[in-house]
Parts: C-alpha cells; structure tokens; sequence
C-alpha cells in the first residue's frame, strides 16, 4: 500500500501553497492570471485521471488496442458554502481497432465501483452519470465515428 500526504500552507486571501509527499507544488487561489489553481476544477480533473487510468488498465488486459480515449467531465457546483459537487458527468470516448462495446461497457462499469472515485464522506451525495462512447475507424475513413454510446448511473449510494 502507498501512503499519500500533502501539506496546505494558507498564504493569504483564498491563495494557498500545497506540497505533496512526492514534492510536487500546487497553487491554489482564484487568480487565473497567476496560474493559481480551482480546488474544484483539480477535483474533477483527478476523477477523470483516476478513472481513465483505472479503463486503461482494465482494457489492456483483456487485451483491448486502444487507438484513442479521452475523458471528458463536467460538473456543477454550489454557488453558496459549502460549494460542494452536485453533480458530476464523466464522458469516455473511446476508439480502437477491435474495441468492443461489452469490454468497454463493463471497464467503466468497474471503474464507477472503483475507490478512486468519490464516496458520500467525500461528497454529499453528488450524482453521477458515466457516459460512453465507442468510436471505431473503417480503413477508408480519416476519423473514427461513433458507433455506439450508452450511459450508467454510479450514484454513491448504488457503490
């Protein structure tokens, strides 16, 4: 197993300085133009990491080629404290030679049962929707077009 730590260090106004167990800097804050970084926004961007990485992992096993795959999310959030998650889309796209629907299908069903992704301690209660999409390219063709997409449900509750 592998510890994880960070240190938050509050440097002023809403601007704060993390440093992970690795050594790697973050910059928190609502500044934009100095790069500082949305809590937030990181969450969102970790959960689309954490699961893609978790698909990935689960496709290459059953030996699945995967010419491209991306993850898009989109998320709303409270207005007012505590601004909280309520809701959270994750959106695969996936494209392969030989790429099936079932073995992409069941790889992001997993994935929505995986540790990495929120659970109601983390979130209170957001909602969740994990989208799919299977892309597949024919020879003749200079992009790969969807040829089937579907969605799963992964409330907290139903993990």
């Amino acid at each position: 197993m592998r510890e994880r730590s960070a240190i938050l260090t509050h440097r002023d106004g809403l601007r704060f300085d993390a440093v992970t167990g690795t050594g790697r800097r973050i910059v928190f804050g609502d500044d934009e133009d100095a790069n500082e970084h949305s809590p937030v926004e990181l969450v969102a961007a970790a959960l689309a990491a954490c699961t893609a990485m978790d698909v990935v992992s689960i496709l290459a096993k059953k030996r699945q080629v995967i010419e491209s795959y991306s993850v898009r999310v989109e998320a709303a959030q409270r207005d007012e404290y505590p601004q909280v998650l309520t809701r959270i889309r994750l959106v695969h796209e996936v494209a392969g030679p030989g790429v099936t629907e079932r073995d992409v299908r069941r790889s992001i069903e997993l994935s929505a049962r995986s540790p990495c992704l929120p659970s109601p301690s983390f979130l209170p209660s957001p909602t969740f929707r994990m989208e799919r999409l299977l892309k597949r390219r024919h020879a003749a063709e200079t992009s790969p077009r969807t040829i089937w997409s579907g969605f799963t449900d992964a409330t907290p509750s139903s993990r």
